[in-house]
């Protein structure tokens, strides 16, 4: 396929007159645009603190009913169970109205352990970041990508599932830096997508306004 599609390409730039060295700069191009595509894929919409400096209020003035989210190191330290600031959480969201679900890769003891504090919808073994697991999310809660949004702490698993399923992400820092090791390893990755997503931000306006607590910040 791979070949077909140059083939094509070589085929249009040959009845259009462009030497070999146009040809050569155009395929960079073009390999140039699909990498920044690709790494877009792995921005967030916004990157802030903490879940606990979001400003939900806001959120469902703006619209918003759904809101996904992730457990270790997003609510609680990795492998812990729902602390008194996580049930306060959810208490206050499910007052404002929202439908709330944990989508986790996790096995099922770990997420129901959470879950049994805070009595929300949830789905185990996800497969974050296939898009799959987010639509069927979607799909229990009523919701749709316009009005729901995703609340993780990992770039290759929350947020890049998140961007294609098409919902608004947010991304947080880790709660606690002790993690496993393959996480460990995701994060130096993550590094230098931040990087990216830093720059990006300077250059590009944000699509969405900051949905910080006035007193808290983004840490862009």
């Amino acid at each position: 396929m791979k070949m077909l599609r140059r083939i094509r390409i070589y085929l249009v730039f040959y009845e259009n007159e462009y030497n070999c060295s146009e040809i050569c700069i155009l395929l960079r191009m073009q390999r140039i645009r699909k990498g920044i595509f690709m790494l877009q894929m792995l921005y967030p919409d916004e990157y802030l603190d903490s879940t606990y400096t979001i400003d939900f209020k806001k959120l469902y003035k703006d619209g918003y009913r759904g809101i996904l989210f992730d457990i270790d190191n997003t609510l609680v330290p990795h492998g812990a169970p729902a602390d008194e600031r996580a049930i306060s959480l959810f208490a206050h969201l499910k007052e404002l109205g929202f439908h709330c679900m944990l989508l986790s890769n996790n096995r099922e003891p770990r997420v129901k352990m959470f879950n049994d504090a805070v009595h929300v919808s949830y789905i185990y073994k996800a497969g974050k970041p296939k898009p799959s697991g987010y639509r069927k999310a979607m799909g229990i809660l009523g919701t749709d990508a316009t009005n729901t949004l995703f609340v993780g702490d990992q770039i290759f698993t929350d947020v890049c599932g998140a961007n294609l399923a098409g919902i608004r992400t947010i991304l947080v820092k880790p709660i606690h830096p002790k993690e496993e090791i393959q996480i460990v390893l995701k994060r130096r990755l993550e590094a230098i997508v931040l990087l990216c997503y830093r720059l990006h931000r300077k250059i590009v306006k944000p699509k969405y306004p900051s949905v910080a607590k006035k007193e808290d910040s983004s840490i862009l």
